[in-house]
């Protein structure tokens, strides 16, 4: 699913990622650990599209066979929506909106028709546990309640890849247990491939493969 080789990525003279290669395949739950300031955040958005590599002749970054360093940004924005979804710590969901309207945001930006739209976000919801939010904004839902919008919202264009960036980090144990049983949940049931930077050990060590990184590489692979 993912075949990432000879990543570099500077800002200005600090180095964070030195020549970083990985393959994950479809299905798989990969977690990535280290300290703060490893570099796992910025490989996880280089991942995700939302940051470029630097360039070199031998970098690439090949996801469901499309080497998406090599496509513009329109063409990689497109991609992005309709291939990668995204799970973050703080949800980032749009407080002036519903936890349907917040679903169906991804689905709207492809084109998706309303009607579809919402009603592949409510089977979402549904499926979630969370058909009796539908019309609530995200300032009357439990931290966890928000993480499962932020999880069907990554769903709903039915994604390739989905990146989580600390998704327990935020919720209490009971709430990130939920979660870490969703995620495998998804995969059994649809194949879903996860690529999850993590300080939660237990998390990390549930995952099929766990990455260190130090300095900027992979440490080492459990």
């Amino acid at each position: 699913m993912i075949q990432a080789q000879h990543i570099h990525k500077s800002f200005g003279d600090l180095q964070v990622l030195k020549d970083v290669e990985l393959t994950i395949n479809t299905g798989e739950i990969v977690s990535v650990v280290g300290s703060s300031g490893a570099g796992k955040t910025t490989l996880l958005h280089i991942l995700g599209t939302l940051e470029r590599p630097d360039e070199h002749a031998s970098t690439s970054l090949i996801i469901d066979g499309t080497d998406v360093t090599k496509l513009n940004s329109k063409m990689l924005s497109r991609f992005r929506n309709e291939s990668l979804g995204f799970i973050f710590q703080f949800h980032q969901l749009l407080p002036e909106f519903s936890a349907l309207e917040n679903v169906c945001l991804p689905a709207f930006i492809k084109n998706t028709p309303k009607d579809v739209a919402t009603k592949r976000a409510k089977e979402l919801l549904d499926y979630l546990k969370l058909s009796d939010r539908f019309e609530h904004k995200p300032g009357a839902l439990s931290g966890g309640e928000q993480q499962r919008v932020a999880v069907a919202r990554a769903l709903i264009n039915n994604p390739k890849v989905i990146y989580a960036d600390e998704p327990t980090g935020n919720l209490d144990s009971n709430t990130a247990n939920d979660l870490h049983e969703l995620i495998f949940k998804l995969r059994a049931e649809f194949n879903q491939t996860f690529v999850i930077v993590t300080h939660n050990d237990e998390l990390a060590n549930l995952a099929d493969r766990k990455l260190i990184m130090q300095d900027g590489r992979f440490l080492s692979n459990d």
